[in-house]
């Protein structure tokens, strides 16, 4: 595995490759890497030759009073999960090559930046357009794994690519959970012993949204209000939203209809720790 700090460098060593006909693939991440990351890899390296991954904590999707200075960074262990999953390049610029002074240009997603994410945390898809452009441009890869549980980062990202005509195939992945149903997350290692115990109520939010449109219900909304009343019953938890939308426009959804996909979206703070999960469904 050769680790790159330079953006030039990984755009000439992509360019070389493609010369080649080497099929590239490439996972970004922001590092303190864990089994979520690592199916990423496995999805990645069944279908490509040659796998980069990128590890960069963008400052631009953080807003203020956010956790980008205690966000996680441990590089050693990163490097060597990455080079026993057998990762080829790692790519690992630091903000000032990413952003030289006088840098200015940002993406403007539109619409859907503003919703629920967007909502809490104005600027961050912005912030996630521009460097997720950045380096697909700069690895030039053919296919690009993003996980399904950033659900409206994922859905963002196929449309951004799809409007600027970028050949990159994007492709969702699975969530990967803990055994007691928890989505795998950075941010868990924040949780106290007490708050990890409670952060599984977002999965038996989802539990219950699962069962309810099993049976048939289609009254997405009191289904979506029944699954937060449930998270509020953890003395440490805190929706910031618990919604049905759209699985296509990701627009807010009150009642399914035949054949529509749906998702069930949430943000929970457990504590000081903030958590996102999702769960897909199609209404029969």
């Amino acid at each position: 595995m050769q680790i790159i700090t330079e953006p030039a460098e990984m755009q000439s060593i992509a360019e070389s490759l493609r010369l080649q006909h080497q099929f590239i693939g490439v996972v970004m991440t922001m590092g303190a890497l864990h089994n979520g990351h690592l199916s990423l890899v496995r999805i990645a390296k069944q279908k490509a030759g040659t796998v980069i991954m990128t590890i960069f904590v963008n400052p631009t999707q953080f807003g203020p009073g956010e956790d980008f200075h205690r966000y996680p960074r441990p590089f050693e262990q990163d490097a060597a999960l990455a080079r026993s999953a057998g990762i080829d390049y790692l790519f690992v610029p630091s903000p000032e090559k990413m952003y030289p002074e006088g840098f200015h240009t940002t993406i403007d997603p539109g619409p859907i930046s503003s919703l629920f994410e967007g909502r809490s945390r104005p600027g961050h898809f912005s912030g996630v357009a521009t460097v997720v452009v950045k380096l697909l441009n700069i690895t030039q890869p053919h296919i690009a794994i993003f996980g399904e549980k950033d659900a409206q980062q994922l859905t963002l990202i196929r449309k951004v690519t799809g409007e600027l005509n970028i050949g990159t195939k994007i492709i969702g992945a699975p969530i990967a959970r803990e055994s007691d149903g928890l989505a795998t997350s950075s941010r868990n290692i924040y949780l106290s012993s007490s708050e990890r115990e409670q952060a599984t109520v977002l999965y038996r939010g989802i539990c219950h949204a699962e069962i309810e449109t099993g049976e048939g219900r289609t009254d997405l909304a009191v289904i979506a209000e029944e699954a937060e009343s449930l998270i509020r019953s953890m003395p440490d938890a805190d929706p910031d939203y618990v919604s049905f939308v759209d699985d296509e426009t990701f627009e807010p959804a009150d009642k399914a209809l035949p054949g529509k996909a749906y998702r069930l979206v949430m943000a929970v703070r457990i504590g000081t720790t903030r958590l996102i999960d999702n769960w897909r469904f199609v209404c029969p």
